[in-house]
């Protein structure tokens, strides 16, 4: 059901029975028992799976379609001393996925072996003719790419043509016509019987990593040992995490922890994290400073610091991925606060369906990143561009349930170029299109687009009482982890509460510390940041929305709210 406000809050669909039945089989609070059933566990099996992860329940990477070739083809040259070039996009996923196959590789290989990363802005994304051309010129004739390269059927032809054969390891949904690749690695293609198909790029070339170990005889550790770089490209990539992705994120995360390797562990110590590492954290403290690397200069930095051998060196190849971050943290808040002020001053702001902005100066490696931050405060499709090499250029980004792609697809008459998928996408024109474009991609989205579409909505796992949050509760939610798309962090309601005698309050003029109590004498603190306009609320009975964390503070640890939203009781 949905309530109406300036969020809609929605309470996701479980059937009663199966919450029942995992009551009945588990003996955890009922609410537990929803959450669980919510994401399609439905029985004590499943369950137990979900608690409690195992390495072995990572799949056979041979059930992968192109796998025994792949690795036939890489084993063939080892034996003939063939060079190898390992390519891999310039995000965390391509970083990532070109640092645990090169040192796989090196591990087990003496001769000619080097990696290659696109220039995020002379090459563009995925394979590049300056890459091929590379290739060939330095006498590789084996190509292994990694987070790219399942639609580039042109390039991969020529590649061949220089006698260049291909093994392809992508994650992105392939074409009905496929490249004319030595093997592909993908479990998306239609007669791909692999049993999971949602492995990040990083993951695929785990996979074939793993397979080589297999196939060599050596210990699952070869192997292994690279977790912690997959546990990074599965947070940074937002794949799902569930299936086989949980199990990596979760033994990626255990490694990240207690035995990372010295990148992820020099990176956690200059952006000063003192706990442990969690998805969250990878996401918004690892993951930015590796695309860091590639949206202010080049990603082949981040790969250095992965493959590094020598300790004493990392520090320094950590700080230049620091470096670029801040300074790309810096232009990111210039441009949003630019864009915002540009919203802020356009009478028609509040009557658009999409928000469209266009400045030649902007940094095209922020693009992206401001036009999500827009949506927080303007909730519709977004796209921001930028002028490069005499085109107009940029990314955009979409609202939950539209897709941003179609609208785009729809306005392809006015661009040079595009590509993405249901969310997010990049295009570009020539600056002569731009009114045109501009006017075009509104009308689309208007004629399209639903109402309630753009209203945010929040998703709602559970209804609970207070009383209900209690150390125990909290214990076996922890075991939910690692959180992600298809497992988020459990988002509860409760209803009717009241400020505790007069203790909320406003903090710092845009956050409420809250001090909350229901009628049957429970009391709970809670934080509800950016919620300071809604402190009027809090002086009658209201309805809450929130996520339950833990509250360090003088060595003492409590639970408390972490307040997504409120509203009026009803």
């Amino acid at each position: 059901m949905a309530i109406t406000s300036d969020k809609r809050w929605t309470i996701k669909p479980a059937d009663d029975q199966d919450v029942e039945h995992l009551h009945d089989v588990l003996g955890v609070h009922k609410a537990l028992c929803r959450i669980l059933a919510v994401r399609g566990i439905k029985d004590y099996d499943t369950a137990k799976t979900f608690f409690r992860p195992s390495i072995d329940h990572l799949h056979d990477p041979f059930l992968m379609l192109g796998m025994q070739s792949a690795v036939n083809r890489i084993t063939k040259a080892l034996e003939s001393d063939e060079p190898i070039l390992v390519y891999g996009d310039y995000d965390v996923d391509g970083t990532t996925a070109v640092s645990v196959m090169y040192s796989f590789l090196r591990s087990q290989y003496s001769g000619t072996l080097n990696y290659y990363i696109p220039h995020r802005y002379r090459e563009g994304y995925g394979i590049s003719r300056a890459g091929i051309d590379y290739a060939h010129e330095h006498g590789y004739t084996l190509m292994i790419t990694l987070d790219c390269g399942i639609k580039s059927i042109e390039l991969i032809s020529y590649a061949k043509s220089l006698g260049i054969d291909v093994i392809v390891c992508d994650h992105h949904t392939p074409d009905d016509q496929l490249p004319p690749a030595f093997a592909i690695l993908n479990p998306k293609q239609k007669e791909c019987q692999y049993p999971y198909k949602e492995l990040s790029g990083c993951g695929i070339g785990f996979k074939l990593a793993c397979a080589l170990a297999k196939a060599w005889n050596l210990p699952d550790e070869t192997a292994h040992q690279y977790l912690d770089l997959v546990a990074t490209s599965i947070a940074a990539d937002i794949v799902p995490i569930d299936g086989e992705n949980r199990t990596l994120a979760y033994f990626g995360l255990k490694q990240a922890n207690n035995n990372p390797s010295s990148g992820i562990k020099i990176l956690k110590e200059l952006a000063d994290v003192k706990k442990e590492l969690t998805i969250s954290d990878m996401v918004f403290v690892i993951g930015p400073r590796v695309n860091a690397a590639g949206r202010m200069d080049d990603a082949r930095k981040a790969v250095e610091l992965f493959v590094e051998e020598d300790i004493t060196k990392v520090p320094e190849l950590a700080e230049a991925l620091h470096s670029d971050n801040t300074d790309r943290k810096e232009i990111d808040k210039n441009t949003t606060e630019e864009a915002l002020q540009m919203l802020q001053d356009d009478s028609l702001t509040e009557h658009r369906k999409t928000t469209v902005l266009y400045k030649n100066d902007w940094h095209k490696g922020v693009v992206g990143i401001v036009a999500s931050r827009l949506i927080d405060h303007y909730y519709k499709p977004t796209i921001i561009l930028t002028e490069s090499n005499g085109k107009i250029t940029g990314s955009a980004r979409s609202v939950r349930d539209f897709n941003v792609y179609d609208a785009i697809d729809q306005c392809s008459d006015l661009l040079e170029n595009y590509g993405g998928h249901f969310y997010a996408a990049g295009l570009t024109m020539l600056p002569e299109q731009l009114t045109s474009f501009k006017e075009k991609f509104e009308s689309v989205v208007a004629n399209t687009i639903t109402p309630d579409l753009l209203v945010p909505e929040i998703e709602i796992d559970a209804e609970i009482r207070i009383a209900d949050i209690k150390p125990g509760f909290f214990n076996i939610l922890k075991q939910f982890e690692p959180f992600g798309p298809a497992n988020m962090r459990p988002v509860f309601v409760s209803r009717f509460v009241y400020d505790y005698q007069g203790n909320t309050r406003v903090v710092k003029d845009q956050h409420i510390r809250f001090v909350l109590h229901q009628h049957d004498g429970s009391i709970i603190d809670g934080i509800g940041f950016g919620l300071a306009d809604k402190y009027n609320i809090t002086q009658q009975p209201f309805d809450i929305v929130y996520n339950i964390d833990e509250n360090e503070y003088n060595g003492r640890v409590s639970l408390q709210m972490k307040v997504i939203d409120i509203r009026p009781a009803q």
